[in-house]
């Protein structure tokens, strides 16, 4: 007992700060934010007002809609794209170490100076519609466009994005047994088949993580909103990380703000159950 205690007091004092930053900055922020998301402004009783607010608001539905449609398109664009570049760039390529690193150079840039960058590369007089008109093709309207801004966001978060998963499924695909391949190739199996039976079995864990990651990464994000299209044109990319930051901090909407906050963290959790959940009835199967 006294050897167990004596081990106990060492291990308390290295989890102590770590056990006060999580109650100080995670905790008790976000009880805060949903005790204070049930207090209407003027009222001091707790009640559902802010969240009735909310969904009857044409602003913010159209901003949950833009999220979750914004969700859908880049998820699988980012992590397909991550995955093919993973497979093509662990062959044995003679360059695949430079374009490795290539492709993971915008990851070490942030996210808001990338966002600068591609706000002058896709300005009316800039150098993609400059490269248009090289090229006999017509100027286009880009982040001033309703139809045009979202792919516009979807290439500057997928710029950072996909180098990024990148790295995660190649440290996945450089795990994989090569006996496996060479058992399956001795059995007669094509690519497609060892891909399908070997690779994607393989890279579960790596790609559940990656799956989950960069649903809970694009929903956070912001920066890029702000600095490109501020949620426009005609909130076509008001995203509801921008909304919750217009409410707090433009409007002064702060109950608003707090209770679209934990709508957005429940929607969040409320996915990546979801994926956890087909993600283990599939590995049962």
């Amino acid at each position: 007992m006294n050897k167990g205690g004596s081990a106990f007091l060492p291990a308390a004092a290295f989890l102590l700060p770590v056990i006060v930053a999580v109650l100080s900055l995670r905790l008790w922020p976000a009880g805060l934010a949903v005790a204070q998301s049930l207090v209407a402004p003027h009222a001091t009783t707790f009640s559902l007002a802010n969240y009735t607010y909310l969904f009857s608001d044409p602003t913010f539905q159209g901003s949950l809609r833009t999220t979750l449609l914004y969700s859908l398109l880049v998820n699988p664009l980012q992590i397909g794209l991550a995955l093919a570049l993973a497979l093509l760039l662990n062959t044995r390529l003679p360059t695949s170490g430079f374009w490795r690193t290539a492709i993971l150079l915008p990851v070490a840039i942030p996210q808001s100076v990338s966002a600068v960058v591609w706000s002058i590369a896709m300005r009316p007089d800039g150098i993609i519609n400059g490269f248009f008109s090289a090229v006999g093709l017509p100027r286009q309207p880009l982040l001033s466009s309703t139809q045009q801004s979202m792919a516009c966001l979807l290439v500057v978060v997928s710029w950072v994005g996909i180098g990024f998963w990148m790295t995660f499924i190649v440290a996945g695909l450089q795990d994989i047994p090569k006996d496996l391949y060479e058992a399956a190739r001795v059995d007669g199996a094509n690519p497609w088949q060892q891909f399908r039976h070997i690779t994607l079995p393989q890279l579960r864990r790596p790609l559940a993580f990656v799956l989950v990651a960069d649903t809970v990464g694009n929903f956070l994000v912001f920066a890029p909103v702000q600095i490109l299209t501020q949620g426009g044109p005609r909130h076509s990319t008001n995203l509801m990380m921008y909304e919750i930051y217009t409410r707090a901090f433009q409007t002064d909407d702060q109950s608003g703000a707090e209770a679209a906050t934990v709508i957005l963290v429940t929607i969040v959790l409320i996915i990546v159950i979801i994926q956890f959940k087909l993600m283990d009835s599939g590995h049962k199967e």
